[in-house]
């Protein structure tokens, strides 16, 4: 007996609608699905991690999963959710943005097993850009009437929101090329299920109500929830924009700070959703977080377990030791170790000032720096008093003699002068 999939999905909190028969059909045999990603960008970022989880999990129950790419469907951009008309990308920023996000889907995928469940990685502007306008119309457009379209939510809500532009044409074809996406898949990789966000359900069943009418076949369908916060905000929105998976536009550090920083009610819900821990260990977890919250257990595996999923464990451990950088008792020695954009998240929103590279390589007196060029301190006297007191640092280090001066010898990554005064206060001097 195979691994109950869609028992796995609902224990996690990760099902929200299912088509009759679905459940029946993964228990009789290895089953092949899919999930369509937009290509939009050449990073996915966490509001994908659902999709992918549940593609995760489907493998592991023993079933084949399919990565589909909308390199068409990317060109013409997705109604549901949008208020507004998505900018259309062009096949070279596609053709990279592909490239790109199947690095990322390795992570999570299983692609080059011999198996007979192995991942497979497909894009629908192969079989989408040799298909002419009037074929298209001809064989999918006359199998789906206009009223059956326009009764889809995605569909509704742009025509009848409050600030409604209205629906290009472009647009409104979008489910017609997704519902073929199904059909094609079907003949070509025997696919059987499609799977996406419950945004996604009208789309997903005119693929199914294609493939009925097409070739008389059933097909299976189902939905995760949209993902949100405890507090009803958005999921993977931070005051910067989105967490990316990319390092490029979100830091390995950063990453890790967000599962960090969860709630105790979300780090609950997330723990199931974004990692493939057992339903035994998660509660075990759970009851040990319950124990002490203000350990936040909860929130350390959370953010172990993805950032080594999405990253590695070796950025893991990196992040955790930037974080005690500024949490924690660290070294000069750890602090010099960080690159600059880590060093930069790390100590992102302290007070920052700056001063000209060639006061610091004439050499300038510590009170100079701390009282004038800056005001980190509004007078000599009490700059001179605490480093006295041993209660200032500079790069993690003592600074306990106020006399000797400050060159770039001192500078961290070439630049930069990080101080400490007490245990919370941090000052970041810029040489420029």
């Amino acid at each position: 007996m195979k691994k109950n999939f869609v028992e796995e999905l609902r224990w996690r909190g990760m099902l929200q609608d299912i088509m009759p028969g679905t459940e029946e059909q993964l228990m009789k045999e290895m089953t092949t699905a899919y999930v369509g990603i937009d290509p939009t960008a050449d990073s996915l970022h966490i509001g994908h991690l659902c999709g992918i989880m549940m593609l995760r999990h489907l493998q592991a129950c023993g079933h084949k999963p399919i990565a589909l790419l909308g390199g068409a469907t990317g060109m013409i951009g997705d109604p549901s959710g949008k208020s507004a008309e998505r900018n259309l990308l062009t096949e070279e920023t596609l053709r990279h943005n592909v490239q790109c996000i199947r690095e990322q889907l390795e992570h999570f995928l299983d692609f080059n097993s011999d198996a007979p469940n192995a991942a497979e990685l497909v894009n629908n502007y192969d079989w989408m850009k040799d298909y002419t306008f009037i074929n298209f119309t001809r064989d999918i457009g006359k199998l789906i009437t206009v009223n059956y379209m326009m009764a889809k939510d995605s569909v509704k809500k742009r025509f009848n929101g409050e600030f409604s532009q209205g629906m290009s044409f472009t647009e409104f074809t979008y489910q017609l090329l997704q519902g073929y996406d199904f059909v094609y898949l079907n003949e070509h990789k025997n696919c059987l299920m499609q799977m996406g966000g419950s945004d996604q359900w009208g789309n997903i069943t005119t693929g199914i109500e294609l493939m009925r009418k097409m070739n008389g076949k059933t097909a299976f369908a189902l939905t995760c929830p949209l993902i949100t916060k405890a507090d009803g905000g958005k999921f993977g929105k931070t005051e910067s924009g989105n967490i990316w998976l990319s390092r490029k536009y979100t830091s390995p550090y950063k990453f890790f700070q967000f599962w960090m920083n969860v709630s105790d009610d979300d780090a609950k819900r997330y723990i199931k959703i974004f990692t493939s821990l057992s339903r035994e260990e998660i509660e075990a977890l759970i009851a040990e977080h319950d124990a002490a919250p203000h350990l936040r257990v909860l929130q350390k595996r959370l953010a172990k377990e993805v950032t080594c999923m999405v990253h590695s464990e070796e950025d893991y451990n990196a992040a955790v030791e930037a974080s005690n950088i500024l949490f924690g008792n660290a070294t000069a020695d750890a602090l010099r170790a960080l690159d600059e954009a880590t060093f930069l998240d790390v100590f992102n929103g302290v007070e920052t000032y700056e001063i000209p590279m060639e006061e610091l390589k004439a050499g300038i007196g510590p009170l100079d720096l701390l009282a004038e060029k800056t005001h980190i301190f509004p007078s000599k006297g009490e700059a001179r008093k605490m480093i006295q007191a041993n209660g200032f640092s500079l790069n993690k280090e003592k600074l306990t003699d106020p006399a000797t001066p400050l060159t770039d010898a001192h500078l961290l990554n070439g630049k930069y002068l990080l101080f400490q005064k007490g245990k919370k206060n941090y000052y970041l001097v810029i040489a420029k």
